[in-house]
């Protein structure tokens, strides 16, 4: 495995190094014109937000945890019935959707990007780029967001804010059983009287609307930038359960301009293609490390 850092002309090389890789950081930022962050689940992990983690599970989810269930990721798609579905599903919303505070992995990467121009793109669903900093117009969930709801069928169009289906929700959770107790707190569609689950991506029946307007912003905002203008494209955490959202838009958003450049920082999956040998520095460590490494001092 090279340390070298990768410059203008020489192949980009996997790097653990961290300061190294900091250093060619830095100039790259400043060196931008326009900086695009692509984020995945990896990003959100490295905040404390880890749907692999084993130790926060058996916290949150104690009645689950005693059916032999061991983390977060087991849940998704789970065949459930509604009572024990929406215990789970208020709980975990609360915990990485509705939770107060800030989170400095999230802050750090604002500050690297300070005043440039930028936007974001991300898979996650859990609002916290809008809630650490960054303009809530200038992130595009393409996967949806925990913050709104939407008719299972889905017999409408239209969707609504979740936080007041997951606060009644959990006025009926009982923690030792992991039940709702009260039926007529199951969130039920408005329109239909039917099912309904978070708008996020899980099937066909999702409902894009919400965030289709802030996709053409990030569009516009590309299409208006200069051929000679340096565009700096961040790839966090985003690996291969699905690259087409996150990982290969980045690439081919590098690829394209001629002044394109990526930053890819992986933990797991780091490599780059060969196309953008010479133009994309290749991290494999976690984001967390990266941002700290960054600060003053």
């Amino acid at each position: 495995m090279s340390h070298a850092r990768p410059h203008p002309g020489t192949p980009a090389a996997v790097t653990s190094d961290i300061a190294l890789a900091g250093e060619t950081i830095r100039q790259w930022v400043a060196d931008a014109d326009r900086i695009v962050i692509g984020a995945g689940a990896g990003l959100s992990a490295d905040a404390g937000y880890d749907y692999t983690d084993t130790r926060r599970f058996a916290e949150l989810f104690p009645a689950l945890h005693r059916l032999g269930l061991r983390a977060r990721y087991q849940l998704i798609g789970a065949p459930l019935p509604p009572d024990l579905l929406w215990g789970y599903w208020a709980t975990h919303i609360t915990d990485i959707r509705f939770s107060a505070g800030t989170h400095p992995v999230y802050q750090r990467l604002r500050d690297l990007v300070g005043g440039t121009d930028h936007f974001v793109m991300t898979s996650n669903v859990d609002a916290l780029f809008g809630r650490n900093g960054f303009e809530a117009d200038r992130v595009f969930t393409p996967q949806g967001d925990y913050g709104r709801y939407q008719c299972e069928k889905p017999c409408t169009s239209d969707t609504w804010p979740s936080k007041a289906i997951i606060d009644t929700v959990l006025t009926a959770y009982d923690p030792g059983t992991g039940r709702i107790t009260d039926p007529a707190a199951i969130p039920a569609c408005p329109n239909c009287g039917g099912p309904v689950f978070l708008n996020v991506h899980k099937g066909p029946e999702y409902i894009a609307d919400p965030y289709l307007p802030a996709g053409r912003r990030l569009q516009h905002w590309l299409n208006d930038a200069a051929d000679d203008e340096q565009l700096l494209v961040f790839d966090i955490g985003s690996g291969w359960n699905t690259p087409g959202v996150i990982r290969r838009p980045m690439e081919r958003l590098a690829a394209a301009r001629p002044n394109g450049r990526l930053v890819r920082i992986n933990r797991d999956n780091p490599q780059v293609p060969p196309q953008l040998d010479g133009r994309a520095l290749s991290i494999a460590a976690g984001v967390g490390a990266v941002l700290q490494s960054l600060q003053p001092g």
